[in-house]
């Protein structure tokens, strides 16, 4: 059940924070070099990477609690053991997804 309800949480999350960031980056691109300078500047702080790093886990969450729910679509997967299983798959896989993606993104920078 939490994983459901997780499943929406971030669903909605990445439409609202990456749309917002998107029209951000695309109107400070648009608006000249200042105001790019301006959106890279926030998108490179601290507070920038953690926005971007909570996206990346909302996404891979996503991406795997969607594949799971697909699979329970087929009919598969309804045992409570094996149910329990996926969810905590779900969980650790996108965890570990993203510390990987932020691990070759970061290499060597810090």
């Amino acid at each position: 059940m939490a994983i459901s309800i997780l499943h929406r949480i971030t669903g909605n999350g990445l439409a609202i924070v990456g749309a917002l960031g998107l029209v951000w980056w695309l109107m400070a691109a648009a608006a000249g070099p200042e105001a790019y300078a301006t959106f890279v500047k926030c998108a490179t702080s601290p507070i920038g990477y953690i926005v971007m790093i909570g996206l990346t886990w909302a996404f891979f969450q996503h991406l795997f609690s969607g594949l799971r729910h697909f699979v329970l679509d087929m009919g598969a997967g309804y045992e409570l053991r094996t149910n329990k299983t996926w969810s905590i798959v779900v969980m650790i896989g996108s965890v570990v997804v993203t510390a990987l993606v932020w691990a070759i993104i970061c290499g060597g920078k810090f």
